[in-house]
């Protein structure tokens, strides 16, 4: 085995780079992206105490999100696909954004509810648009590592955002926060308009750049120059009939699962059911998010390593998702100690696992074929937002009185199955044949 060769290398030094510039503008939308997600686990317990929602009711509040995020997923990778990730993400954030800042009007279940439905619809397109602008602007030897880093900013959100944004309630309350939140949305959308482009539309890509990108496998078909693709059902039923698409599906369902109870419940976990201090627990809460951090970065960096060094796809695609899952079991110990210092210990652990697992989008341009990326995206993600309706009802159902142990052992058995799912059913990393 041998590392990439030296001229590549040098290429891709030679070559420019603009593409690392679009990198950034994602993940200054994902920071923001996760700080709208986030917003409301941390307003949940003053916004539970004044509007006098039960466990089971804030459960609900928390899935509404989901419930259409999800069913919006597919719908959004066919938009991908025809209108490119400019339009719809600078679209998407900017109404999302809006909804956002509606919430400090809210007064009842059925208002929250509602405006939560409302930022789910429009942030249904996100990763589908970060994978096509990633699939776009970077070669493949490059991309786990590009998908490692656009994935660490929702850890980096969450953990330097957090703690912010329980001192922002603190001074201006919970209708404050999504105000504040809000307003930050609207004002970057413009900015994303404004300066991205796809690469063969961008005026300050150099000609050895898109040489580069077009020599080592980025999809640089522009719409422009191609005829737009129809919505038809075989496309989407070839989605469901690969067993590799269908193990990446599951697996990212059970992946999803652990992030979205650190997105939603976690907070609430560390202030009503290990009661510690609210703004103790935005500080206490970020060390996950940067456990987290870590084992993203780590995952697409180790996984870009092993393929220069000819270790086979299969292996180095599949080992961090894996490991990361094997971690994620460690939220268990949680349930078997009152000590702080060890329960904040435990759930690093799981969420740095869960870091190393979410490098998963690397399988949906590894699998799926060419023109459907943007298909192959939404189903996949579709799936994983799946887990953003079932595990917040869930946890809010499970919850027995104190008793918070029955939610955690919840979240270790869906990490068994996605275990389960990428050493038995995913197989070979190739493409999918197209219909």
């Amino acid at each position: 085995m041998t590392e990439q060769p030296l001229s590549q290398t040098v290429a891709s030094v030679r070559a420019g780079r603009t593409r690392f510039l679009m990198l950034g503008l994602v993940f200054i939308n994902i920071i923001i992206n996760y700080m709208d997600r986030t917003n409301l686990s941390v307003a949940a317990t003053s916004m539970a105490g004044e509007l006098r929602f039960t466990p089971m009711e804030m459960g609900l509040i928390f899935s509404a999100f989901g419930w259409i995020y999800a069913a919006l997923q597919i719908p959004g990778g066919f938009l991908i696909d025809r209108l490119g990730a400019r339009v719809v993400y600078g679209v998407g954030l900017f109404a999302w954004s809006l909804i956002t800042a509606l919430h400090a009007l809210a007064n009842s279940f059925g208002a929250l509810f509602g405006l939560r439905l409302g930022v789910g619809a429009f942030e249904a397109p996100v990763m589908p648009s970060n994978n096509r602008v990633i699939s776009s602007w970077f070669p493949e030897q490059e991309r786990a590592s590009a998908i490692g880093i656009y994935s660490s900013a929702q850890f980096v959100g969450l953990a330097c955002m957090t703690p912010l944004l329980f001192h922002v309630q603190d001074a201006f309350g919970w209708r404050g926060l999504f105000l504040i939140t809000g307003a930050v949305g609207m004002v970057w959308a413009l900015v994303w308009y404004a300066l991205y482009r796809e690469p063969n539309q961008h005026k300050i890509v150099s000609d050895a750049e898109l040489r580069y990108l077009h020599d080592n496998g980025a999809l640089l078909e522009s719409r422009q120059n191609r005829p737009q693709p129809k919505a038809r059902w075989r496309d989407l039923a070839q989605m469901f009939r690969s067993r590799k698409l269908v193990g990446i599906y599951i697996g990212q369902f059970t992946i999803s699962a652990t992030f979205w109870f650190f997105l939603t419940w976690f907070p609430t976990y560390l202030v009503e059911y290990r009661h510690m201090g609210f703004i103790k627990s935005g500080y206490v809460a970020s060390v996950p998010y940067f456990a987290a951090f870590c084992g993203v970065l780590l995952a697409g960096f180790a996984s870009d390593r092993m393929i220069r060094r000819g270790v086979s796809p299969s292996i180095a695609r599949k080992l961090p998702v894996i490991v990361g899952l094997f971690l994620t079991l460690f939220i268990l110990g949680a349930n078997y100690t009152n000590d702080s210092t060890l329960i904040i210990l435990f759930m690093s652990l799981a969420f740095f696992g869960n870091g190393l697992a979410t490098i998963t989008w690397v399988f949906v341009t590894a699998l799926a074929p060419r023109h459907l990326i943007g298909l192959a995206g939404g189903v996949f993600n579709f799936t994983g937002a799946l887990s953003s309706i079932v595990v917040p009802i869930a946890i809010g159902a499970l919850i027995d009185g104190d008793n918070f142990a029955p939610a955690l052992a919840f979240i270790a058995v869906l990490a068994a199955i996605g275990i389960c799912s990428y050493l038995f059913i995913v197989g070979k990393i190739d493409h999918v044949s197209a219909a």
